[in-house]
């Protein structure tokens, strides 16, 4: 069975052990701060010893398709040429970096957020085929709005090579290898579901988006590592479908395996935008601060909208428990069937669970949300004896760092028990990175600056 600090080819490139931070909202955008901004999100996982650092989703147009506020574009080569003091600042401590890339699609702010409608009514949503009939509903209750664009055959190819041309500038940039959002209803999600595709051309296939992807940077980044998350839609509403099952996932995985993708992240979700993909407590204090409140309302479109979105958050939050490495299941299902590696996320917290994993359901085990709240969070788990120290991350999933950034805030922890027991490790020296070529302790920390106020 592999150990944690065992390193892990994915296609010619060597992770040094097989812990990772997964991909998250860095909010850094495209201004003159935007490099800085993603070098103090991303450098202290990697200064810790995590063997693999993932951007979070980054736009591959230069208008439309982002899925929340903040997100970073990386349509244009020049911008993505500074990105190398990133990848540098990465590669300096001896870790390895990808760039997910993502389009929304139906999913994109022109969609849900009324005050970014208002203040950019020129694009429209692209669709791979007239949107559902419950998202339709939606739009004429007025939670929702759809002009959409269905793409043609030849706009398919089109944004295909986007993807490949983002990623030959990553690549060029100094980026490892190239993540595909895949999943959590991005367009490439939309293309792979049938509820979102009814096409009849050869983008009907929901393998073909992906494969048509993938020779698009082959075609211009090489023989990079790519890798995708790979959706199974198991958490959709009962009634609501068609869907992705658990078994179409895995068929899924195995014609992408066999296409060349080099890694595969299968996850369980559903066909909406909801707490399926993070699972976990209500975030009430979130949803109570006064301080997002008026960008609650600029997206939501007036604060009585905002409170049916926070209901409606509520519900989902039973429906959608947490449970611990809630994809472990699907992940060992799709690892049986391929010779890929496999990689394992969601819900996973604890060092003991992680060596469980690993040589099982996994071949690598990320985490994300906890490195909110613990930026050094490898340097705990990496060299921890899990028999005796029972080493497992502060966070305790309530949520509060994800809401927020539907107004435009920044992902931070906002829990202030939550900030105390991380400053406490800190204080211990729990960060010190024992294992690790640098040695010291690294500085940082996700945090919000009013949260001990509000303790």
């Amino acid at each position: 069975m592999p150990a944690l600090t065992d390193p892990l080819e994915i296609g010619d490139v060597t992770l040094p052990n097989r812990l990772y931070r997964a991909p998250l909202l860095e909010h850094a955008g495209n201004g003159p701060d935007a490099v800085d901004t993603l070098i103090d999100e991303l450098e202290p996982a990697a200064a810790a010893g995590a063997g693999l650092v993932c951007q979070g989703a980054t736009i591959v147009r230069g208008e439309g398709g982002c899925a929340a506020p903040g997100m970073t574009r990386v349509h244009d080569p020049e911008f993505v040429a500074d990105l190398e003091h990133l990848t540098d600042a990465i590669h300096d401590h001896g870790g390895r970096i990808a760039i997910q890339l993502e389009h929304g699609g139906l999913r994109s702010m022109e969609t849900w957020h009324r005050g970014h409608r208002e203040r950019n009514p020129g694009p429209r949503q692209l669709a791979v085929s007239r949107p559902p009939r419950p998202l339709r509903l939606l739009d004429r209750l007025g939670f929702l709005s759809y002009d959409p664009h269905v793409l043609t055959t030849a706009e398919c190819r089109e944004l295909a090579a986007d993807f490949g041309r983002s990623a030959a500038a990553a690549v060029d940039a100094g980026y490892d290898l190239i993540h595909l959002a895949g999943a959590n209803m991005g367009i490439v999600h939309q293309f792979a579901s049938p509820f979102y595709n009814r096409r009849d051309d050869e983008f009907g296939d929901p393998a073909r988006f992906f494969e048509a992807i993938l020779g698009e940077i082959r075609d211009r980044a090489g023989d990079v590592p790519v890798l995708t998350k790979v959706p199974a839609e198991t958490g959709a509403p009962p009634g609501v479908g068609p869907t992705l099952s658990a078994g179409d996932c895995v068929r899924l995985c195995e014609r992408l395996a066999d296409a060349g993708y080099d890694a595969l992240v299968p996850v369980n979700g559903s066909v909406f935008w909801d707490m399926s993909v993070i699972r976990g407590a209500f975030p009430g204090r979130s949803w109570r601060d006064e301080r997002f409140r008026a960008g609650y309302v600029d997206a939501f479109g007036s604060r009585p909208r905002a409170a049916l979105v926070a209901a409606a958050n509520w519900a989902e939050s039973l429906v959608y428990s947490r449970e611990p490495a809630w994809n472990a299941g699907l992940c060992r299902r799709v690892r049986e069937r391929v010779d890929v590696p496999v990689l394992c996320e969601g819900g996973i917290r604890d060092r003991e669970t992680i060596d469980g994993l690993l040589g099982d359901a996994a071949d690598a085990v990320g985490m994300a949300r906890p490195f909110y709240a613990e930026p050094e969070l490898p340097a705990r788990l990496l060299w921890a004896d899990a028999a005796t120290d029972g080493v497992a991350a502060v966070c305790d999933d309530c949520n509060n760092c994800v809401v927020p950034q539907a107004a435009g805030e920044s992902g931070v922890c906002r829990t202030p028990a939550v900030l105390r027991e991380a400053g406490e490790l800190r204080r211990a020296g729990a960060y010190e990175r024992a294992g690790g070529a640098d040695g010291g302790t690294i500085d940082g920390g996700s945090v919000d600056d009013g949260a001990d106020a509000d303790a």
